[in-house]
């Protein structure tokens, strides 16, 4: 590297494994590490960087983009992008990086967890224990083995899901929009009419958007002709939470494991508290409900590997350029 030259600048907005910081000033460039920093002093101080590096703190959002007139990348600590103005971000030839594969592994073996806690009734029956109660026959649960699993969304979560299943002598089938040719020693690809037709679990793995927003409502419930179990790994919003609510009451949703809910704020570390619905409460009563808080994929192995393959992308393109 000559000297004499400015190095690229990257700000982290938020909290990351040191690692990435790390590699990335071995690489040449320079890292202001500040994840305390506010918006307000973000917006006054982002022209100054060439990279910035975000989790889920804040919209990196069109108004914010427009005062970011060197910003050459933006690196998500994570798989979702939906907290950036993508297209806007692009036109300004500003790459967009994400870290799917970092948190992939995690991520299945948490759907797993969640569905067979969801089946067997371990948390309803480990609270019983725990209060001095013994209840068997109530809590009498279901095998994987059997059932048909649909996925909907076959990238690096959905795979990794598939390949955790695989062991459970399961019939597991997939639908992805946007990708063909994909079937495997995992999983059939297949339509969503098969989904409909022979699913008894449902699972969510696919990147919020527009077109997935709500996806899950009462009219694509419905139209199951099994009543089903739910688990949801994605994003919250996917699902409209009313109308789950509602079919869990009628029973066409046998029950539901989620890990992220449509009240969750931008940020992903709370809830909007001051303004949970009654459909907030219903799930936390139900007694085929399992709720976590988001955690899906945050293990302290992901934690580094998501740094790794951050790190990996950035310098690829941006290591060692003055």
């Amino acid at each position: 590297m000559d000297q004499g030259f400015e190095k690229l600048k990257v700000l982290f907005v938020d909290s990351t494994h040191p690692l990435l910081p790390e590699k990335l000033i071995g690489a040449g460039l320079e890292c202001d590490y500040r994840p305390e920093i506010t918006l307000t002093l973000v917006e006054k101080t982002i022209h100054l960087y060439d990279g910035i590096v975000i989790r889920s703190k804040f919209p990196l959002n069109r108004d914010l983009l427009e005062k970011a007139t060197r910003l050459k990348f933006i690196g998500r600590v994570g798989s979702g992008l939906e907290n950036i103005d993508v297209e806007y971000a692009e036109s300004k030839n500003i790459v967009c990086y994400n870290a799917p594969e970092g948190h992939r592994d995690a991520t299945g073996e948490h759907a797993v967890g969640l569905l067979l806690s969801l089946l067997n009734n371990i948390c309803k029956a480990n609270e019983e224990v725990k209060k001095g109660q013994w209840f068997r026959e109530v809590n009498r649960g279901l095998e994987i083995m059997g059932k048909t699993i649909g996925i909907i969304g076959y990238g690096n979560t959905g795979r990794c899901f598939a390949r955790c299943l695989s062991g459970f002598n399961a019939r597991v089938l997939a639908y992805d929009k946007y990708r063909f040719n994909y079937a495997d020693q995992f999983v059939t690809e297949s339509v969503m009419d098969d989904l409909f037709s022979d699913c008894d679990i449902l699972s969510l793995n696919t990147p919020l958007t527009p077109e997935t927003r709500h996806l899950v409502n009462n009219e694509f419930i419905n139209r199951f002709k099994k009543n089903i179990y739910i688990v949801n790994v994605s994003r919250g919003s996917i699902i409209n939470t009313s109308d789950l609510v509602q079919n869990l009451k009628t029973g066409k949703i046998r029950g539901a494991a989620l890990d992220v809910l449509e009240y969750e704020k931008t940020n992903f570390e709370e809830l909007h508290r001051n303004n949970l619905p009654d459909e907030y409460q219903f799930l936390l009563e139900h007694p085929r409900v399992i709720l976590t808080p988001h955690i899906a994929g945050w293990t302290h192995e992901s934690n580094k590997r998501l740094a790794e393959v951050m790190s990996t992308k950035i310098i690829q393109s941006f290591g060692s350029i003055i």
